[in-house]
């Protein structure tokens, strides 16, 4: 068994503005730095043993203010394979923007067509993959210890999915926070869900939920 904390990035300016980031290199806000900042001093105590991060710079920023604080000092390890889903043409445009000029593809996405990707882009089914392979292989590697992944929202979506047995379609009803604490374990047989969304240590500042998984 090993035990894993997932966390998705800190605020960006591009969450404000509701603009789809994908995997376009987007950092770290003023608030999303005192986030991650807030994560770490969270975490402080945990007997983390890795912080494995998306190499995108919001969720490689959001674990080196995570790694700073801890005790342990855990290494960050980054891992592409973490990083967020690819939007392709839908990267740095606005939901309304999408919905305005490109109705048709814009329905397929909300509806979550599993075998939709925007040009350039992932389906939902090989995004799933690349995230539960990933999942599969770092966790493994870490029996009895505790893992840190610093990742994004659709990344959360995929492992909250896997740990509940939810459907890859299924209208999302759990919140998809930035900077939330999400806690899971994994054994061969696969995730189960321990805690999820705990974001007390932000009680100073609201958070922005994934609007665009």
């Amino acid at each position: 068994m090993t035990r894993l904390i997932a966390i998705r990035h800190g605020e960006t300016a591009w969450n404000v503005d509701t603009r789809i980031q994908g995997q376009l290199d987007i950092g770290l806000n003023d608030k999303g730095l005192w986030q991650a900042r807030c994560v770490g001093r969270a975490l402080v105590d945990e007997p983390v043993s890795v912080i494995y991060a998306s190499d995108l710079s919001r969720a490689w920023q959001t674990a080196q203010e995570i790694a700073q604080r801890l005790t342990t000092a855990a290494r960050i390890v980054p891992e592409p394979r973490l990083r967020e889903r690819a939007f392709g043409a839908f990267e740095g445009r606005t939901f309304s923007e999408i919905e305005a000029e490109q109705p048709e593809a814009a329905l397929r996405w909300r509806r979550r067509d599993p075998h939709f990707a925007p040009l350039g882009g992932e389906t939902l089914i090989d995004f799933r993959s690349r995230v539960t392979a990933v999942t599969d292989e770092l966790a493994a590697r870490h029996p009895g210890e505790l893992v840190v992944f610093v990742a994004h929202g659709g990344v959360m979506d995929v492992l909250y999915r896997a740990a509940t047995r939810q459907d890859l379609v299924a209208q999302r009803t759990w919140r998809l926070d930035n900077a939330a604490i999400n806690r899971m374990l994994w054994t061969p047989q696969g995730l189960s869900l321990v805690g999820w969304g705990d974001d007390a240590h932000l009680a100073e500042g609201a958070t922005l939920d994934e609007t665009c998984t």
